[in-house]
């Protein structure tokens, strides 16, 4: 105990990345945001007609994307989800490069009543992984 006393700032530091690391592991489910892997992601598309959505930058997106992509960068979707009403009732995909971005989207897109939204875990890392095929 004495330890601890001496050394609290240690201690704090201890607390605090371990309540990081379980908040990058259990965030998505506590805030509701679906999540779905590569395989997961491919019977969206090839069976549920899903949309996907790239929230990557241009110059990001131009390196290589999932085809049939539409990019709207996170820093627009916000201003442009009138273009996502007409999917409403269908799944959406998003996708960015890890996988952090897309969870942001996904949950912006399930706060305005998009119930299908989806986050690709891994993004295009995950894709070109699996030797998934991207377009240029």
């Amino acid at each position: 105990m004495q330890y601890l006393q001496s050394n609290y700032m240690m201690v704090i530091v201890f607390v605090g990345s371990g309540i990081m690391l379980l908040w990058s592991y259990f965030g998505s489910k506590i805030q509701g945001i679906k999540e779905v892997g590569t395989v997961g992601a491919l019977q969206l598309i090839n069976h549920k007609d899903a949309v996907i959505v790239d929230v990557r930058e241009q110059k990001e997106y131009e390196t290589g994307h999932l085809m049939n992509s539409k990019l709207i960068p996170l820093g627009t979707i916000k201003g442009r989800i009138g273009e996502l009403e007409k999917y409403r009732e269908h799944p959406i995909v998003l996708v960015c490069g890890s996988g952090q971005r897309s969870k942001i989207a996904a949950a912006q897109l399930k706060n305005k009543g998009f119930a299908q939204a989806y986050s690709l875990v891994g993004g295009v890392v995950a894709w070109r992984k699996a030797e998934l095929p991207l377009e240029k």
